[in-house]
């Protein structure tokens, strides 16, 4: 039976099939989940990622989730940093590469070959964007067959990846000519930037695409910027400070962060850039009680911890108790003891028996629209219709965490989305129906652009995420 065939090379005679073992009989894992298993022991580089790539394809986990179990697999960081450029670059041009792939397959393979899709998928990007030389790519993705199991589909491997290096670029210039292809985003996506941002969309999608720099926050409680950048510095790895943002530097992304100097000893932390003006907004002081309502996985509350230690109350909670865990393994890292409560934020009544916060952050669950390019598996996994139930939460959130805001206190609204209807509508739609809320206008200039209700950063924007905020205030009278 046919697990798929190479289509005809244009302007060569047909190789012979028999020799490249299309014909031959198959011995493929018995169902598709079989194919996706995660170990991962003892198998090259590419058959790593391409079994992580096949999960991510098959809705089996995002990026973030597959990658720890393809680390553990690969002891040289060396090859911990190739697996995320080859990773993230396939992800940010899969729909280019899926296109290509069926142009050069006369028939697609099953669904139970699907770490064998993702390993050419895995060849085509590495081919056009050269991140390694031609034959080592085929040798590589044939040998990385065989290890999956899939050794009578390495001739296939083979011809396919060798059509594609002789094509060249005209195998890129035959793809339909569509927006979707060219921007490599989902259509829904593409309409919705259009209809939001008519002068900023095509800037947005190509920042999309790019690479996102690293940002690191330093852990104050245990360290100063300086002190970690000279570390960095003996290490080869120069750390460049922000000039606005007290705790955050950028390093060069080099391989998995947990190889950095100082990660094990709790120095520091990933977050990018606009994620840390969260701290600056709430304006912390002493004797304070704080509030993270969707706390998980806990960076933006680390980073109250770190930055204020005399609070009189910091409380994160989160309705996902896996998360949360995680949460508290990563305090425990940073060695910070803020308290921690699994509950739905909607629901405060489960949780917080009649307290009311001086600050309360919440950091909402969204679209992630603006994060694209840190999260290329975002175009694959978020849908058009998403949107309105965040939206929904998104209200919810705020309709119900207002009550325990004290008078005369602050709110902070953020999201790592793009969207409208998300961000400033929301807000809007949310000070209509709340007589003693205002905006305060104290985003600072430097961060995105004023929308009114709050300000919008765009993907790249000061070399920093996607990213809102907006800043409420409760009033008396």
């Amino acid at each position: 039976m046919w697990r798929g065939r190479p289509a005809a090379d244009p302007g060569a005679t047909r190789r012979r099939q028999t020799a490249l073992g299309l014909g031959l009989s198959q011995r493929p894992p018995r169902t598709a989940a079989a194919a996706l298993n995660p170990r991962t022991t003892n198998l090259p580089l590419r058959a790593i990622a391409a079994r992580a790539l096949a999960r991510v394809l098959a809705g089996q986990g995002s990026l973030q989730d597959v990658l720890p179990a393809a680390d553990q697999a690969l002891t040289d960081r060396r090859d911990r940093a190739q697996l995320r450029v080859i990773l993230y670059a396939s992800l940010r041009s899969i729909y280019r590469r899926q296109a290509a792939l069926a142009l050069l397959m006369e028939k697609p393979l099953q669904a139970r070959a699907a770490p064998v899709e993702a390993l050419l998928l895995i060849g085509l990007t590495e081919l056009e964007e050269g991140i390694d030389a031609a034959y080592a790519v085929v040798d590589a993705s044939v040998d990385a067959a065989r290890a999956l199991g899939w050794g009578t589909l390495s001739g296939l491997v083979n011809a396919v990846l060798r059509n594609a290096l002789r094509q060249g670029a005209a195998l890129y210039q035959r793809l339909p000519d569509s927006e979707s292809l060219r921007c490599n985003h989902p259509d829904w996506l593409i309409e919705r930037l259009h209809a939001d941002w008519p002068s900023e969309a095509a800037a947005i999608l190509l920042a999309n695409n790019c690479a996102a720099p690293l940002w690191l926050r330093v852990n104050r409680r245990r360290c100063g910027r300086d002190q970690l950048r000279a570390r960095l510095s003996a290490a080869g790895i120069e750390a460049t400070q922000h000039p606005q943002l007290a705790d955050a530097v950028q390093v060069p992304v080099a391989g998995a962060v947990t190889d950095l100097p100082g990660w094990n000893e709790g120095w520091i932390s990933v977050q990018d850039a606009s994620a840390q003006l969260a701290v600056e907004l709430l304006e912390l002081q002493p004797g304070l009680r704080v509030l993270d309502a969707c706390a998980a996985p806990g960076g933006k509350l680390a980073h109250i911890a770190e930055r204020e230690p005399e609070l009189a109350r910091l409380l994160g909670v989160d309705f996902d108790g896996k998360r949360l865990e995680r949460t508290r393994q990563g305090m425990r890292r940073l060695g910070l003891q803020p308290t921690l409560k699994q509950g739905d934020a909607t629901q405060p009544e489960t949780w917080c028996q009649g307290e009311r916060f001086d600050r309360i952050l919440i950091d909402a669950p969204c679209s992630g629209t603006g994060v694209i390019r840190r999260h290329p598996d975002i175009r694959l996994l978020r849908r058009a219709s998403d949107i309105a139930t965040l939206c929904q939460q998104q209200a919810r959130l705020l309709d119900h965490l207002w009550p325990l805001l004290a008078a005369g206190a602050r709110l902070v609204y953020a999201t790592c989305s793009v969207l409208k209807d998300e961000n400033e509508n929301q807000i809007a739609a949310f000070v209509a129906r709340t007589a003693d809320a205002r905006v305060a206008a104290v985003l600072p200039s430097w961060f995105g652009s004023d929308r009114r209700w709050g300000r919008q950063n765009f993907p790249g924007q000061g070399d920093a995420d996607g990213f809102f905020y907006a800043v409420l205030e409760r009033h008396s009278g």
